[in-house]
């Protein structure tokens, strides 16, 4: 097999017709559902004569699968990348207008996921293309919502269970295997007073003057995640990135709430952190604080990822990346993907795609042209050496 990555200028046309269809997720100003995006893929396998299929998860929002079978069909390996993107609110390049300048295609969702979607594409239609036939069925998802609550990954890992020996999700990693992630919790907590006239604000119970003290109390239980380090991954870490309270500056205010965004290490279970958080509230609660406070239900969880250097799966990835010459370092990164739902289901799954995550989501959002053409080599000869 030739060491060096295919250069098909097929793949960047692909990327770029993926980057001219907005499919902002419909959670976020000016999104759409993934339909249009969702069709454009299912329309490019199945004019390669690809079997490809809808799982519809929500009206108008279908997860599109294709498959390419294998010698062993009792063996699945996965290649998964998301549809949608977040807004395009505060870009300063158009988004849908791909243009490439010095080896980058610029545009929304270039970065995060469409080089990533693009590049897998490619790599299981050339699977069909030169009459090859890999050891294990090959299934392509493409799927909706990740850039909200992964809803297409779940409807896909559990309806109906999915069994599969290897997963790679398409994230911008700059090409590099990552086989851990943290997972979040998202939640508010409120702090609740008693409104009065602020010319008399002894007769009123400030909450926003409570929610400071809670913030305080927050960051002093913080400092301690910092003495709990995952080797790739680094501490867990919080962050209380909204803060919202009173209704004019004359009134004692009686409501304060924070967003708290709490990103958890593998071994810590959703649980134990939410009991944590508690405890610190019902402390909180006895003098001299006294402060009467309640934490909502999680707005958003996700699952950090821990896969097994050791796993065959992980093993051919690392030969695959020595064969084309690049690095072969495993990692970990602080941000969540759609690669811990196949994780929970017990498939082994790595994280692996072109660009950077310093692009994604940016005003300027590109991918480098040869890292997408890279990656569809990865994933490929991944698909045709794997046993």
């Amino acid at each position: 097999m030739e060491t060096k990555p295919r250069a098909d200028s097929s793949v960047i046309e692909t990327l770029a017709d993926l980057v001219r269809i907005n499919s902002v997720n419909p959670n976020y100003e000016g999104g759409v559902n993934e339909l249009e995006l969702a069709e454009y893929v299912e329309q490019f396998f199945e004019l390669r004569g690809i079997e490809c299929w809808r799982q519809t998860v929500f009206p108008n929002r279908p997860n599109i699968i294709a498959r390419v079978a294998g010698s062993d069909a009792t063996r699945r390996v996965i290649l998964e990348a998301h549809l949608d993107t977040v807004s395009v609110q505060g870009m300063t390049i158009a988004p849908w207008e791909p243009t490439i300048r010095d080896g980058k295609l610029f545009g929304r969702g270039a970065c995060d996921t469409k080089g990533g979607l693009a590049a897998m594409m490619h790599a299981v239609a050339r699977v069909v293309e030169e009459d090859l036939v890999p050891d294990c069925d090959v299934w392509f998802a493409a799927t909706i919502d990740e850039e909200f609550s992964y809803r297409g990954v779940w409807a896909l890992c559990n309806a109906p269970p999915l069994e599969a020996v290897a997963a790679i999700v398409a994230e911008p990693t700059d090409l590099q295997g990552v086989i851990a992630s943290k997972g979040v919790l998202r939640f508010k907590i409120e702090t609740i007073g008693k409104s009065a006239h602020s010319s008399k604000p002894h007769l009123g119970v400030n909450a926003i003057e409570q929610m400071a003290q809670m913030i305080m109390a927050l960051e002093q239980d913080t400092r301690q995640l910092a003495g709990h380090q995952h080797p790739l991954l680094g501490p867990a870490t919080c962050n209380v990135g909204v803060i919202r309270g009173g209704v004019q500056v004359n009134f004692v205010p009686d409501r304060c709430e924070i967003e708290v965004d709490r990103r958890l290490l593998p071994h810590e279970t959703q649980a134990q952190v939410l009991a944590g958080f508690q405890q610190l509230l019902d402390d909180l609660a006895q003098p001299p604080h006294a402060i009467n406070a309640v934490m909502h239900p999680p707005m958003l969880t996700d699952l950090p990822l821990e896969t097994d250097p050791r796993e065959p799966a992980v093993q051919t990835l690392v030969a695959v990346l020595a064969e084309l010459e690049l690095p072969t370092e495993l990692v970990g990164v602080p941000f969540g993907s759609d690669a811990s739902k196949f994780g929970a289901r017990g498939i082994p799954s790595m994280i692996l795609g072109p660009g950077s995550i310093d692009q994604a989501h940016a005003a300027v959002e590109f991918v480098d042209c040869q890292q997408v053409l890279t990656a569809a080599e990865i994933y490929f000869r991944y698909l045709m050496r794997f046993r």
